[in-house]
C-alpha cells in the first residue's frame, strides 16, 4: 500500500545557505539577495532541480548563498557553464548571477549567443559601474569621464547599455530594476522566472565603497520620481513627483510634455513589452544617455519565441530515429 508523504511548502529561509553572505555593509547586493530569496519558493521548482552559476566578481558569491545546486566558473563564462548545464538536463531551473564586468567585458561574446539562442536561462546582473571585487577600476558600463585607478584622467570609452546589447541580441526578455526598490525588483525578478526563454534583469546597484551614488538621481527621494519612469503593459508613459509629465514618442524620439488629461493620445496604450517588434523598447532603453528624460524601469520586452533546447533535443530525437542509437566504441574503433 502507498502512502502519500505531504511535505511543507519551501519558504526563503529554505533557501538560504548556511554560508553567511559576506558583502561589504551597506552593498546593493544585500537587497537582490532578499529579493531573489523571496522569489524562490514562489517558482514551486524543489531546490534540488534549481542551480545558480557565475563568474568572478562581487556578484558571483551568490552560489555560496543560495541552498541549491550551484556552480562558481571562472571570469565570463557564466553563461557558457549555464548554457551547458541546460542543455544536458534541461528540466532544471538554470539562474546566472554576474557583474556589468564580468559579462559585458570577458564575457561579453557568450553573453550575446546566449540570448540570440533563447535559452530557457535566467540572467540577473548586478550593475554598478564599476569593478568593485578588484577595488574600483573603470568597466564596460562605467560612464565617459570616470575617473577610476584605472582611468586617472577619465575613461574615454563609450559605455555598454545592458538593455540595449540584450535586445539587439535578440532576448526574448529584457527588464531593469534598481536595488532601492525591492517592491520593483522582486516583481521583476518573479516575472523573468515565469517567462519561457532567456531572461534578462539588469539591476541598478550601489557600490558604496567604490563608486557610491552611481544612481542618486534614480534614488534620491527628492529627484527619483522626475528621474524615472514605469514601464507598464498598455498604459500611456506618465511619470513625475505629481505624475504631471508625459513622455510622448515621435519621430523616432522622445519628448517629455506636461499632461494634459484632455489629449486623446493620453488615452492610447503607448507601450507594451509583448510587441514582437523591439524597436520601441530599444528607444526606450537609450534613454539613458539623456540626461534630461527619466530613465526607465520596467519590463523593456516579454515575447514567446522558440527555445533552442527543445529544438535540440528534436534533433537529437530525429536523429536516433532515423539511424539509431550509435555505439560510441564503434564509432571510435570504425577508423
Amino acid at each position: 500500500m502507498s502512502q502519500t508523504i505531504e511535505t511543507a511548502p519551501l519558504t526563503s529561509k529554505d533557501f538560504k545557505s548556511s554560508v553567511e553572505p559576506r558583502w561589504c555593509p551597506g552593498c546593493g547586493d544585500y537587497s537582490i539577495y532578499a529579493q531573489t530569496l523571496k522569489v524562490m519558493p514562489k517558482l514551486g521548482v524543489p531546490k534540488e532541480k534549481i542551480v545558480w552559476v557565475a563568474g568572478i566578481g562581487c556578484s558571483s558569491r551568490f552560489p555560496y548563498y543560495m541552498n541549491t545546486y550551484g556552480f562558481h566558473g571562472i571570469h565570463g563564462r557564466a553563461a557558457a557553464i549555464a548554457t551547458g548545464i541546460k542543455l544536458s538536463n534541461p528540466d532544471l531551473s538554470v539562474w546566472m548571477a554576474t557583474g556589468d564586468g564580468d559579462s559585458l567585458s570577458i564575457g561579453g561574446n557568450h553573453f550575446i549567443h546566449l540570448f540570440r539562442r533563447n535559452i530557457d536561462i535566467n540572467v540577473i546582473l548586478f550593475n554598478n559601474r564599476i569593478y568593485g571585487l578588484t577595488k574600483g577600476q573603470y568597466s564596460p558600463t562605467s560612464e565617459r569621464g570616470k575617473v577610476t585607478k584605472s582611468s586617472p584622467a577619465g575613461s574615454i570609452e563609450h559605455p555598454f547599455n545592458p538593455i540595449s546589447l540584450a535586445l539587439a541580441a535578440g532576448a526574448t526578455f529584457a527588464a531593469r530594476s534598481i536595488d532601492r526598490n525591492p517592491k520593483h525588483l522582486e516583481s521583476i525578478i518573479e516575472r523573468a522566472a515565469a517567462h519561457k526563454g532567456s531572461s534578462f534583469v539588469e539591476v541598478l546597484q550601489n557600490c558604496n565603497i567604490f563608486n557610491d551614488g552611481a544612481f542618486a538621481d534614480l534614488t534620491d527621494k527628492e529627484k527619483k520620481e522626475d528621474n524615472t519612469v514605469f514601464l507598464e503593459d498598455n498604459k500611456p508613459l506618465i511619470y513625475g513627483k505629481n505624475k504631471d509629465k508625459l513622455l510622448k514618442y515621435s519621430c523616432k524620439n522622445f519628448e517629455s510634455v506636461d499632461l494634459d488629461e484632455n489629449d486623446p493620445q493620453v488615452k492610447d496604450p503607448v507601450f507594451n513589452s509583448k510587441e514582437y517588434d523591439p524597436s520601441l523598447a530599444f528607444a526606450l532603453s537609450r534613454l539613458t544617455n539623456d540626461p534630461e528624460l527619466p530613465t526607465p524601469l520596467g519590463v523593456f520586452r516579454d515575447v514567446d519565441l522558440p527555445l533552442y533546447e527543445t529544438a535540440l533535443l528534436k534533433q537529437i530525437d530525429d536523429s536516433i530515429e532515423r539511424k539509431g542509437k550509435g555505439n560510441l566504441q564503434e564509432l571510435l574503433a570504425s577508423g
